[in-house]
């Protein structure tokens, strides 16, 4: 089994001793997005919704950079400071999947990087 890193400029550098994704086999492991806006590494906004949708913006991205897309995600997990926004979170994620859906959790966290309101992580497999 080959193993490789995936990374691009149009997802958040990783801040940390971490690679955006690790490709093992037709398996992706896509590591946490936080809402930061790639080109500039800084929180999209304070809005809710905002830091929503740049994480899957941002997810969106890596799926692209490892050869997939958003449909291929076969598990994410979503980690939110405030379980409140749950509705929020699945109006925005109704955007970017379609039936079938993938498997998902979603944590309650009390901090997350850089004050981020919500973090996403995911993995994806690839059509052989």
């Amino acid at each position: 089994m080959s193993k490789s890193i995936i990374q691009t400029d149009d997802a958040p550098a990783a801040i940390g001793t971490y690679s955006q994704a690790v490709k093992a086999g037709s398996t992706v492991y896509l590591s946490g997005q936080i809402p930061l806006v790639p080109s500039t590494m800084t929180m999209v906004s304070d809005d809710f919704s905002e830091q929503a949708v740049q994480v899957f913006e941002n997810l969106k991205a890596v799926c692209a950079a490892a050869g997939g897309d958003m449909s291929h995600l076969v598990k994410v997990n979503i980690f939110l400071i405030d379980l409140g926004h749950f509705a929020t979170v699945n109006e925005i994620m109704a955007k970017y999947f379609s039936q079938p859906y993938p498997a998902r959790a979603a944590i309650g966290v009390s901090q997350l990087p850089k004050d981020a309101q919500i973090e996403i992580d995911g993995v994806m497999v690839l059509p052989e």
